[in-house]
């Protein structure tokens, strides 16, 4: 198999809608009343999938198949950080895939994007994205309480980050297409 990130393309759209359909659980990330057509998606991936000057987003592929994604957003060249998001189908996890696609997003902001703090957050009750920072390298920092609201519940947010002078995470990264 080859996995490796890449950017979005129109032509991912029905994959990006059966990642929907099948793994509930991307309503918190995902605009999914947004994502049920291909229609839907193809105009999904053509905004908000889309690089720009403060964010690049990739799909994490799988044989040629979008599986998930990784993104740096609110890319803020003043102070050299970014906010850090990432998904997978659920067929997707357990692999240590979105370990190693942090990992390589991670080095693209280094290395190429000059940027020195990148940041993420995740629900407490999400104890494997914490993993997936944790293994590629985040240090937790903080605890942002009752931050986020799906429905009528709130969730803690945890912090975490990881500085271009932090160690390198013993992680093989993905490849960059």
């Amino acid at each position: 198999m080859t996995t490796l990130l890449r950017a979005w393309a129109a032509a991912d759209a029905p994959a990006l809608v059966d990642a929907v359909a099948s793994t509930p659980d991307l309503a918190t990330q995902l605009p999914v009343s947004r994502l049920a057509s291909a229609d839907d998606a193809r105009a999904f991936i053509g905004g908000s999938l889309r690089a720009g000057p403060a964010r690049r987003v990739w799909a994490v592929v799988d044989d040629g198949v979008p599986i998930g994604s990784i993104a740096l957003t609110h890319i803020d060249r003043r102070h050299d950080t970014a906010w850090v998001s990432y998904w997978l189908a659920s067929a997707a996890r357990g692999r240590g895939l979105a370990t190693r696609a942090l990992a390589a997003a991670s080095d693209w902001g280094f290395a190429h994007a000059g940027l020195f703090r990148l940041e993420l957050g995740h629900r407490v009750n999400n104890p494997a994205s914490c993993g997936v920072a944790t293994r590629a390298g985040f240090a937790r920092e903080g605890l942002e309480r009752a931050k986020l609201r799906y429905g009528e519940e709130r969730f803690d947010v945890e912090l975490h980050a990881r500085l271009a002078t932090d160690p390198a995470p013993d992680v093989a990264p993905l490849p960059r297409a």
